[in-house]
């Protein structure tokens, strides 16, 4: 089990620590918004509710102990370059951010964060390896073991349940959310059956997702 602390609980933020924690990481979700936080206390480890850009806090919630910190606050630059020094200067050995554009994720990478993520931008690029193809929207290394991609639904999926699907329990999968035109699916029904216009994030093990680009291009 690794320990995972994300800070900023919006769509991605939430989705991602929910499904961390019900794959049985140890997740302390991280949001100065109370609301959000009583929101999603239940279904993790650890949330609270604080101002991380205040001296001493991040240190005072343990975030050095923790093996891979994600800062989902690509709205508010400033505090995401804060939470970011201050978390590889404590040593936490993975910083994953987000970013808005590329002069952000620069900045990021210069700072020390070992992973940018920039929606706007990389919705659009392929995995790094010959076999993506169109697929495939987007694909990001959480940690060593666990990534996410964003896929378009694949042909054997469609009509189909997710519970019918056993890909939680054949192969550690987890659909986080769903896209259906205008419409996000957060945390979806094991009874919710997969349309063709689908787009879909799946969360697991690195080598289970990468092989979603076989069954996703058949």
């Amino acid at each position: 089990m690794k320990q995972f602390a994300v800070i900023g609980c919006g769509r991605f933020g939430k989705a991602l620590a929910i499904k961390l924690s019900e794959l049985e990481q140890e997740v302390l979700a991280i949001d100065i918004d109370e609301n959000v936080i009583n929101e999603i206390s239940s279904s993790v480890t650890h949330a609270v509710t604080a101002n991380v850009t205040v001296e001493g806090v991040l240190e005072e919630l343990g975030i050095q102990n923790f093996d891979v910190v994600v800062v989902g606050m690509s709205s508010h630059f400033e505090a995401s370059v804060l939470v970011t020094t201050i978390a590889k200067e404590l040593g936490v050995p993975t910083v994953v951010v987000k970013a808005r554009d590329s002069f952000q994720a620069k900045i990021m990478y210069k700072i020390g964060a070992d992973k940018v993520i920039i929606p706007e931008k990389e919705s659009g690029l392929r995995l790094a390896h010959s076999m993506v193809k169109d697929a495939i929207l987007d694909f990001i290394e959480v940690s060593k073991e666990f990534s996410m991609m964003e896929v378009r639904a694949p042909k054997p999926w469609i009509n189909q349940k997710i519970i019918d699907l056993g890909i939680r329990q054949d192969d550690n999968l987890t659909i986080i959310a769903i896209r259906r035109d205008d419409e996000d699916i957060i945390n979806p029904s094991p009874q919710e059956v997969i349309d063709k216009k689908d787009v879909l994030l799946v969360l697991g093990p690195t080598d289970n997702v990468e092989a979603l680009v076989k069954i996703s291009n058949e």
